[in-house]
Protein backbone atom coordinates (compact mmCIF):
# COMPACT_ATOMS: atom_id res chain seq x y z
CA UNK A 1 0.00 0.00 0.00
CA UNK A 2 1.01 3.37 -1.33
CA UNK A 3 1.37 5.20 2.24
CA UNK A 4 1.84 8.46 0.53
CA UNK A 5 -1.23 9.18 -0.52
CA UNK A 6 -2.55 8.79 3.56
CA UNK A 7 -1.63 12.69 5.41
CA UNK A 8 0.45 13.01 8.96
CA UNK A 9 -2.83 13.29 10.54
CA UNK A 10 -4.89 10.65 9.13
CA UNK A 11 -7.98 9.60 11.03
CA UNK A 12 -9.98 6.45 9.95
CA UNK A 13 -13.50 8.37 11.10
CA UNK A 14 -15.73 10.94 9.13
CA UNK A 15 -14.80 13.96 8.11
CA UNK A 16 -18.18 15.49 9.38
CA UNK A 17 -17.22 14.45 12.66
CA UNK A 18 -15.11 16.97 12.72
CA UNK A 19 -18.06 19.48 13.21
CA UNK A 20 -19.53 17.47 15.97
CA UNK A 21 -19.11 15.26 19.00
CA UNK A 22 -20.61 12.09 18.86
CA UNK A 23 -21.11 10.22 21.98
CA UNK A 24 -21.49 13.91 24.13
CA UNK A 25 -25.45 13.61 24.62
CA UNK A 26 -27.24 14.29 27.77
CA UNK A 27 -28.27 11.35 29.76
CA UNK A 28 -31.72 10.73 29.82
CA UNK A 29 -33.76 7.96 31.46
CA UNK A 30 -36.03 4.99 30.18
CA UNK A 31 -39.26 5.53 30.82
CA UNK A 32 -41.95 2.73 31.48
CA UNK A 33 -44.26 3.09 28.90
CA UNK A 34 -44.78 6.02 25.79
CA UNK A 35 -47.01 6.26 23.11
CA UNK A 36 -44.39 5.03 20.49
CA UNK A 37 -41.33 3.74 20.15
CA UNK A 38 -38.74 3.62 17.48
CA UNK A 39 -36.05 1.68 16.57
CA UNK A 40 -33.20 3.46 15.66
CA UNK A 41 -32.25 6.86 15.30
CA UNK A 42 -30.82 7.87 12.29
CA UNK A 43 -32.53 10.16 10.08
CA UNK A 44 -35.76 8.14 9.39
CA UNK A 45 -36.22 7.77 12.96
CA UNK A 46 -35.85 11.06 13.72
CA UNK A 47 -37.86 12.55 11.27
CA UNK A 48 -40.37 10.05 12.44
CA UNK A 49 -40.38 10.65 15.54
CA UNK A 50 -40.43 15.12 15.06
CA UNK A 51 -43.78 14.11 12.94
CA UNK A 52 -45.41 12.16 15.96
CA UNK A 53 -44.41 15.00 18.59
CA UNK A 54 -45.46 17.52 16.42
CA UNK A 55 -48.79 16.19 16.36
CA UNK A 56 -49.19 15.47 20.18
CA UNK A 57 -47.38 11.93 20.65
CA UNK A 58 -44.81 10.88 22.76
CA UNK A 59 -41.86 8.99 21.32
CA UNK A 60 -38.71 7.75 22.43
CA UNK A 61 -36.30 6.81 20.18
CA UNK A 62 -33.83 3.57 20.71
CA UNK A 63 -30.37 4.05 19.37
CA UNK A 64 -28.40 0.62 19.56
CA UNK A 65 -25.11 2.79 19.33
CA UNK A 66 -24.12 6.75 19.94
CA UNK A 67 -26.40 8.90 18.02
CA UNK A 68 -25.06 9.97 14.93
CA UNK A 69 -23.02 6.67 14.95
CA UNK A 70 -24.37 4.93 11.95
CA UNK A 71 -24.95 6.07 8.22
CA UNK A 72 -26.83 8.96 8.78
CA UNK A 73 -23.60 10.90 9.56
CA UNK A 74 -21.46 8.85 7.43
CA UNK A 75 -22.98 9.47 3.66
CA UNK A 76 -21.98 12.01 1.47
CA UNK A 77 -24.67 14.81 2.06
CA UNK A 78 -26.66 14.48 -1.75
CA UNK A 79 -29.86 15.41 -1.37
CA UNK A 80 -31.82 13.57 -4.15
CA UNK A 81 -35.27 14.21 -5.64
CA UNK A 82 -36.84 10.93 -7.44
CA UNK A 83 -33.81 10.22 -10.36
CA UNK A 84 -32.52 7.47 -8.37
CA UNK A 85 -35.19 4.95 -8.38
CA UNK A 86 -32.82 2.66 -10.03
CA UNK A 87 -33.88 -0.84 -11.22
CA UNK A 88 -37.22 -0.56 -10.07
CA UNK A 89 -37.96 2.02 -12.83
CA UNK A 90 -35.76 1.03 -15.33
CA UNK A 91 -38.70 -1.11 -16.76
CA UNK A 92 -41.32 1.61 -16.57
CA UNK A 93 -41.74 1.67 -20.87
CA UNK A 94 -42.52 -1.89 -20.97
CA UNK A 95 -44.33 -2.63 -18.14
CA UNK A 96 -48.46 -2.59 -17.96
CA UNK A 97 -50.30 0.47 -17.70
CA UNK A 98 -50.84 -0.07 -14.07
CA UNK A 99 -47.24 -0.82 -13.64
CA UNK A 100 -45.95 2.67 -15.18
CA UNK A 101 -48.33 4.01 -13.29
CA UNK A 102 -46.88 3.09 -9.56
CA UNK A 103 -43.89 4.04 -10.79
CA UNK A 104 -44.76 7.37 -11.90
CA UNK A 105 -46.24 7.89 -8.69
CA UNK A 106 -43.21 6.35 -6.85
CA UNK A 107 -41.26 9.39 -8.59
CA UNK A 108 -43.54 11.86 -7.71
CA UNK A 109 -43.34 11.32 -3.91
CA UNK A 110 -39.60 10.82 -4.30
CA UNK A 111 -39.52 14.52 -5.97
CA UNK A 112 -41.49 15.49 -2.81
CA UNK A 113 -38.90 14.07 -0.21
CA UNK A 114 -36.26 17.00 -1.56
CA UNK A 115 -39.47 19.20 -0.45
CA UNK A 116 -39.81 17.83 2.50
CA UNK A 117 -36.19 18.19 3.58
CA UNK A 118 -36.36 21.69 2.83
CA UNK A 119 -39.27 22.11 4.78
CA UNK A 120 -37.97 20.61 7.77
CA UNK A 121 -34.76 22.32 7.64
CA UNK A 122 -36.32 25.66 7.40
CA UNK A 123 -39.30 25.18 9.86
CA UNK A 124 -36.24 23.99 12.60
CA UNK A 125 -33.49 26.17 11.93
CA UNK A 126 -31.31 23.36 11.62
CA UNK A 127 -27.72 24.89 10.22
CA UNK A 128 -26.63 22.42 8.20
CA UNK A 129 -24.99 24.24 5.18
CA UNK A 130 -28.06 23.18 2.85
CA UNK A 131 -27.74 24.29 -0.56
CA UNK A 132 -29.69 23.21 -3.25
CA UNK A 133 -26.72 23.22 -6.10
CA UNK A 134 -28.34 20.60 -8.13
CA UNK A 135 -26.83 17.11 -9.44
CA UNK A 136 -24.27 15.89 -12.78
CA UNK A 137 -24.53 12.47 -13.45
CA UNK A 138 -21.87 11.77 -15.69
CA UNK A 139 -21.73 8.96 -18.11
CA UNK A 140 -18.95 6.45 -18.38
CA UNK A 141 -20.03 5.19 -22.38
CA UNK A 142 -21.85 6.91 -25.13
CA UNK A 143 -24.35 4.04 -24.38
CA UNK A 144 -24.84 5.10 -21.26
CA UNK A 145 -25.44 8.82 -22.41
CA UNK A 146 -27.85 7.58 -24.67
CA UNK A 147 -29.66 5.93 -22.12
CA UNK A 148 -29.88 9.03 -19.93
CA UNK A 149 -30.96 10.92 -22.52
CA UNK A 150 -34.12 8.28 -23.41
CA UNK A 151 -35.14 8.89 -19.16
CA UNK A 152 -34.76 12.49 -19.07
CA UNK A 153 -38.35 12.95 -19.84
CA UNK A 154 -39.61 11.05 -17.55
CA UNK A 155 -37.28 12.38 -15.15
CA UNK A 156 -38.84 16.08 -15.91
CA UNK A 157 -42.42 14.92 -16.13
CA UNK A 158 -42.75 13.05 -12.89
CA UNK A 159 -39.78 14.03 -10.67
CA UNK A 160 -39.83 17.82 -11.42
CA UNK A 161 -35.88 17.54 -11.92
CA UNK A 162 -35.19 20.39 -13.89
CA UNK A 163 -32.84 17.56 -16.10
CA UNK A 164 -31.06 18.43 -19.13
CA UNK A 165 -28.63 16.39 -21.28
CA UNK A 166 -25.13 17.74 -21.45
CA UNK A 167 -22.76 16.76 -24.48
CA UNK A 168 -19.17 15.85 -24.09
CA UNK A 169 -17.98 19.04 -25.36
CA UNK A 170 -19.48 20.73 -22.64
CA UNK A 171 -18.91 18.32 -19.35
CA UNK A 172 -16.16 21.24 -18.62
CA UNK A 173 -18.94 23.76 -17.37
CA UNK A 174 -20.05 20.78 -15.00
CA UNK A 175 -16.78 19.01 -14.62
CA UNK A 176 -12.93 20.00 -14.95
CA UNK A 177 -12.58 16.30 -16.59
CA UNK A 178 -12.51 14.64 -19.40
CA UNK A 179 -13.62 11.21 -18.03
CA UNK A 180 -16.98 10.93 -18.94
CA UNK A 181 -19.05 11.26 -22.44
CA UNK A 182 -20.84 13.98 -21.43
CA UNK A 183 -24.01 13.36 -19.14
CA UNK A 184 -26.93 14.74 -17.25
CA UNK A 185 -27.64 17.71 -14.68
CA UNK A 186 -30.70 17.40 -12.33
CA UNK A 187 -31.44 21.33 -11.28
CA UNK A 188 -33.33 19.78 -8.82
CA UNK A 189 -30.86 18.21 -5.96
CA UNK A 190 -29.16 19.49 -3.19
CA UNK A 191 -26.22 19.26 -0.43
CA UNK A 192 -25.86 19.08 3.21
CA UNK A 193 -23.75 18.31 5.43
CA UNK A 194 -24.97 14.82 7.38
CA UNK A 195 -23.49 15.77 10.80
CA UNK A 196 -25.13 18.49 11.40
CA UNK A 197 -28.27 17.61 9.72
CA UNK A 198 -28.74 14.80 11.92
CA UNK A 199 -27.81 16.85 14.69
CA UNK A 200 -30.57 19.22 14.06
CA UNK A 201 -32.50 16.33 13.29
CA UNK A 202 -32.20 15.58 17.57
CA UNK A 203 -32.43 19.07 18.50
CA UNK A 204 -35.68 19.38 16.66
CA UNK A 205 -36.83 15.94 18.05
CA UNK A 206 -36.03 16.44 21.72
CA UNK A 207 -37.97 20.02 21.09
CA UNK A 208 -41.00 18.26 19.93
CA UNK A 209 -41.16 15.67 23.23
CA UNK A 210 -39.03 12.84 21.84
CA UNK A 211 -37.00 11.10 24.25
CA UNK A 212 -33.88 9.94 23.08
CA UNK A 213 -31.52 7.19 24.61
CA UNK A 214 -28.59 6.28 23.12
CA UNK A 215 -26.68 2.93 23.68
CA UNK A 216 -29.62 1.49 24.39
CA UNK A 217 -29.90 -1.77 22.41
CA UNK A 218 -33.67 -2.77 21.39
CA UNK A 219 -34.41 -6.34 22.18
CA UNK A 220 -37.57 -8.65 22.83
CA UNK A 221 -41.02 -7.26 20.95
CA UNK A 222 -44.04 -8.91 22.54
CA UNK A 223 -47.45 -8.31 21.84
CA UNK A 224 -49.89 -6.76 24.74
CA UNK A 225 -53.23 -5.95 25.09
CA UNK A 226 -52.73 -1.94 24.70
CA UNK A 227 -49.70 -2.49 22.33
CA UNK A 228 -46.52 -3.56 23.08
CA UNK A 229 -43.72 -4.54 25.04
CA UNK A 230 -40.26 -3.81 23.93
CA UNK A 231 -37.27 -5.07 26.03
CA UNK A 232 -33.93 -3.14 26.09
CA UNK A 233 -30.74 -3.16 27.25
CA UNK A 234 -31.82 -1.03 30.13
CA UNK A 235 -35.23 -2.75 30.72
CA UNK A 236 -38.96 -2.83 29.63
CA UNK A 237 -40.94 -0.40 27.69
CA UNK A 238 -44.58 -0.51 26.83
CA UNK A 239 -45.29 1.68 23.76
CA UNK A 240 -49.26 1.82 21.74
CA UNK A 241 -47.04 1.61 18.50
CA UNK A 242 -43.27 0.33 17.66
CA UNK A 243 -41.22 1.45 14.57
CA UNK A 244 -38.61 0.11 13.20
CA UNK A 245 -35.92 2.51 11.48
CA UNK A 246 -32.82 0.59 11.00
CA UNK A 247 -32.10 0.51 7.49
CA UNK A 248 -28.46 -0.85 6.78
CA UNK A 249 -28.15 -1.74 10.66
CA UNK A 250 -31.19 -4.10 10.38
CA UNK A 251 -30.40 -6.82 12.59
CA UNK A 252 -31.86 -10.09 14.34
CA UNK A 253 -34.31 -8.11 16.34
CA UNK A 254 -36.85 -8.33 13.42
CA UNK A 255 -35.52 -11.21 11.27
CA UNK A 256 -38.65 -10.97 8.71
CA UNK A 257 -37.13 -7.27 7.75
CA UNK A 258 -33.83 -8.38 7.37
CA UNK A 259 -34.16 -10.96 4.93
CA UNK A 260 -35.71 -8.62 2.36
CA UNK A 261 -32.52 -5.31 2.92
CA UNK A 262 -28.61 -6.68 1.71
CA UNK A 263 -26.42 -4.67 3.67
CA UNK A 264 -23.82 -2.89 1.17
CA UNK A 265 -20.72 -0.83 2.07
CA UNK A 266 -19.94 2.17 0.76
CA UNK A 267 -16.26 3.87 1.43
CA UNK A 268 -15.15 7.66 1.31
CA UNK A 269 -12.30 9.80 1.90
CA UNK A 270 -11.55 13.37 2.26
CA UNK A 271 -8.52 15.23 0.68
CA UNK A 272 -6.65 17.46 2.37
CA UNK A 273 -7.30 21.62 1.53
CA UNK A 274 -6.59 21.86 -2.10
CA UNK A 275 -5.35 25.07 -3.81
CA UNK A 276 -7.63 27.65 -3.64
CA UNK A 277 -7.46 27.83 -7.97
CA UNK A 278 -7.36 24.11 -8.19
CA UNK A 279 -10.86 23.75 -5.79
CA UNK A 280 -12.63 26.30 -7.43
CA UNK A 281 -12.00 24.99 -11.15
CA UNK A 282 -13.04 21.36 -10.26
CA UNK A 283 -16.98 21.60 -9.92
CA UNK A 284 -17.42 25.01 -11.40
CA UNK A 285 -21.30 24.88 -10.25
CA UNK A 286 -20.75 23.13 -6.83
CA UNK A 287 -23.26 20.68 -7.78
CA UNK A 288 -23.02 16.76 -6.17
CA UNK A 289 -21.20 14.50 -8.98
CA UNK A 290 -22.52 11.10 -9.40
CA UNK A 291 -22.15 8.65 -12.03
CA UNK A 292 -23.18 5.62 -14.34
CA UNK A 293 -21.25 2.79 -13.15
CA UNK A 294 -22.34 -0.59 -11.95
CA UNK A 295 -19.21 0.24 -9.32
CA UNK A 296 -21.13 3.77 -8.47
CA UNK A 297 -18.85 6.93 -7.66
CA UNK A 298 -20.59 10.11 -6.15
CA UNK A 299 -18.36 12.97 -4.93
CA UNK A 300 -18.59 16.52 -4.44
CA UNK A 301 -16.47 19.16 -2.65
CA UNK A 302 -16.60 20.00 1.11
CA UNK A 303 -19.35 22.61 2.30
CA UNK A 304 -16.82 25.16 2.72
CA UNK A 305 -15.33 24.15 -0.72
CA UNK A 306 -11.90 24.07 -0.02
CA UNK A 307 -11.76 19.58 -0.30
CA UNK A 308 -12.67 16.79 -2.15
CA UNK A 309 -15.15 14.21 -0.53
CA UNK A 310 -15.16 11.03 -2.74
CA UNK A 311 -16.71 8.15 -2.10
CA UNK A 312 -18.04 5.01 -3.76
CA UNK A 313 -18.02 1.12 -3.68
CA UNK A 314 -14.74 -0.08 -4.40
CA UNK A 315 -15.59 -3.08 -2.04
CA UNK A 316 -19.23 -4.05 -0.88
CA UNK A 317 -18.78 -5.25 2.32
CA UNK A 318 -17.14 -3.54 5.36
CA UNK A 319 -13.03 -3.75 4.56
CA UNK A 320 -10.67 -1.33 6.83
CA UNK A 321 -9.07 2.34 4.96
CA UNK A 322 -6.14 0.38 4.26
CA UNK A 323 -8.22 -0.98 1.34
CA UNK A 324 -10.63 1.34 0.44
CA UNK A 325 -9.13 4.54 0.68
CA UNK A 326 -6.35 3.54 -2.07
CA UNK A 327 -8.81 2.42 -4.28
CA UNK A 328 -11.12 5.33 -3.78
CA UNK A 329 -7.91 7.52 -4.28
CA UNK A 330 -7.00 5.96 -7.89
CA UNK A 331 -11.02 5.99 -8.68
CA UNK A 332 -10.59 10.09 -7.93
CA UNK A 333 -7.54 10.56 -9.97
CA UNK A 334 -9.07 8.86 -13.01
CA UNK A 335 -11.91 11.42 -12.93
CA UNK A 336 -9.36 14.23 -11.81
CA UNK A 337 -5.61 13.36 -12.80
CA UNK A 338 -4.83 17.04 -11.92
CA UNK A 339 -5.02 15.89 -7.76
CA UNK A 340 -1.79 13.27 -8.21
CA UNK A 341 -0.04 14.30 -4.79
CA UNK A 342 -2.66 15.29 -2.72
CA UNK A 343 -3.27 13.86 0.48
CA UNK A 344 -5.98 11.91 2.59
CA UNK A 345 -7.15 13.06 6.14
CA UNK A 346 -9.94 11.03 6.65
CA UNK A 347 -11.47 7.68 5.36
CA UNK A 348 -14.42 6.01 6.65
CA UNK A 349 -17.24 3.57 5.61
CA UNK A 350 -21.24 3.16 6.32
CA UNK A 351 -23.90 0.59 5.61
CA UNK A 352 -26.24 1.35 3.56
CA UNK A 353 -29.57 -0.97 2.27
CA UNK A 354 -30.52 -2.33 -1.04
CA UNK A 355 -34.38 -4.29 -1.44
CA UNK A 356 -34.09 -7.00 -4.10
CA UNK A 357 -36.27 -4.87 -6.17
CA UNK A 358 -34.14 -1.83 -5.82
CA UNK A 359 -36.76 0.50 -4.34
CA UNK A 360 -37.64 2.29 -1.05
CA UNK A 361 -40.69 0.63 1.35
CA UNK A 362 -42.56 1.60 4.22
CA UNK A 363 -45.61 -0.42 5.46
CA UNK A 364 -46.50 -2.75 8.79
CA UNK A 365 -45.17 -5.87 9.46
CA UNK A 366 -47.98 -8.59 9.59
CA UNK A 367 -47.23 -8.90 13.21
CA UNK A 368 -48.18 -5.11 13.66
CA UNK A 369 -44.58 -3.14 13.52
CA UNK A 370 -43.91 -0.09 11.47
CA UNK A 371 -40.92 -0.27 9.09
CA UNK A 372 -39.68 2.19 6.80
CA UNK A 373 -36.29 1.37 4.68
CA UNK A 374 -34.36 0.21 2.19
CA UNK A 375 -32.61 3.65 1.00
CA UNK A 376 -30.80 1.85 -1.72
CA UNK A 377 -27.52 4.23 -1.61
CA UNK A 378 -30.42 7.58 -1.92
CA UNK A 379 -31.69 7.79 1.78
CA UNK A 380 -30.71 11.93 2.80
CA UNK A 381 -34.52 12.73 1.61
CA UNK A 382 -36.25 9.95 0.94
CA UNK A 383 -35.68 8.06 4.45
CA UNK A 384 -36.34 11.92 5.71
CA UNK A 385 -39.52 11.32 3.98
CA UNK A 386 -40.47 8.15 4.90
CA UNK A 387 -39.89 8.03 8.33
CA UNK A 388 -42.14 11.62 8.17
CA UNK A 389 -44.93 9.14 6.31
CA UNK A 390 -45.05 6.97 9.23
CA UNK A 391 -45.38 9.81 11.61
CA UNK A 392 -48.36 10.74 9.66
CA UNK A 393 -49.91 7.05 9.50
CA UNK A 394 -49.50 6.53 13.11
CA UNK A 395 -51.47 9.98 13.51
CA UNK A 396 -53.71 9.37 11.02
CA UNK A 397 -53.48 12.07 9.50
CA UNK A 398 -53.37 13.01 5.58
CA UNK A 399 -55.43 12.34 2.69
CA UNK A 400 -53.31 10.22 0.81
CA UNK A 401 -50.94 7.31 1.05
CA UNK A 402 -47.11 7.53 -0.31
CA UNK A 403 -47.22 5.16 -3.49
CA UNK A 404 -44.10 3.15 -1.68
CA UNK A 405 -46.70 2.23 1.46
CA UNK A 406 -47.71 -1.49 1.07
CA UNK A 407 -45.65 -2.56 -1.98
CA UNK A 408 -44.28 -6.13 -2.10
CA UNK A 409 -41.36 -6.10 -0.33
CA UNK A 410 -39.49 -9.16 -2.10
CA UNK A 411 -37.01 -11.30 -0.71
CA UNK A 412 -35.14 -14.30 -2.18
CA UNK A 413 -35.19 -18.00 -1.11
CA UNK A 414 -32.84 -18.78 1.69
CA UNK A 415 -31.83 -15.74 1.89
CA UNK A 416 -31.24 -15.21 5.87
CA UNK A 417 -30.01 -11.43 5.71
CA UNK A 418 -26.13 -12.28 5.70
CA UNK A 419 -24.82 -11.05 2.12
CA UNK A 420 -22.14 -13.51 1.09
CA UNK A 421 -22.49 -12.94 -2.32
CA UNK A 422 -21.47 -9.51 -2.09
CA UNK A 423 -17.95 -10.13 -3.04
CA UNK A 424 -19.28 -12.01 -6.33
CA UNK A 425 -20.84 -9.48 -7.72
CA UNK A 426 -18.62 -6.63 -6.94
CA UNK A 427 -16.07 -8.62 -8.93
CA UNK A 428 -18.59 -9.02 -11.94
CA UNK A 429 -19.48 -5.45 -11.25
CA UNK A 430 -16.02 -4.25 -11.86
CA UNK A 431 -15.22 -6.74 -15.09
CA UNK A 432 -18.47 -5.26 -16.37
CA UNK A 433 -17.29 -1.50 -15.95
CA UNK A 434 -14.14 -2.11 -17.54
CA UNK A 435 -15.19 -3.78 -20.11
CA UNK A 436 -17.63 -1.08 -20.94
CA UNK A 437 -14.82 1.56 -20.80
CA UNK A 438 -12.81 -0.68 -23.08
CA UNK A 439 -15.44 -1.14 -25.86
CA UNK A 440 -16.24 2.83 -25.46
Amino acid sequence: MDRSIFHPDFKARPYWWEAVEIGNDPPAELPARTDVVIVGGGLTGLNCAIELGRGGVQTVVLEGEDFGFGASTRNGGAVSAGTNLGKGMSGAKTQDAAARAVLRAMMADAAASLAHVETVVARENIACHYERSGRFVGACTPRHYDALARRIELFNECAEAEAVMVPRERQCEEIASDYYFGGMTAGRAGKLHPALYHRGLMEAARRHGAILLGRTRAGRLTRTAEGWSVETSRGPIAAREVVIATNGYTGGLTPDLRRRLVPVASHIIATEPLDPEIARSLIPKGRTISDTRRVLCYYRMSPDGTRVLFGGRPRFTQVGPEVSAPLLYAMMLERWPQLRGVRITHAWTGNLAFAFDHLPHIGVTPKGVHYAMACNGSGVAILSYLGAQVGRKILGGGNRVTAFDGQEFPTKPFYTGHPWFLPMIGSWYRFRDWLDRRVA
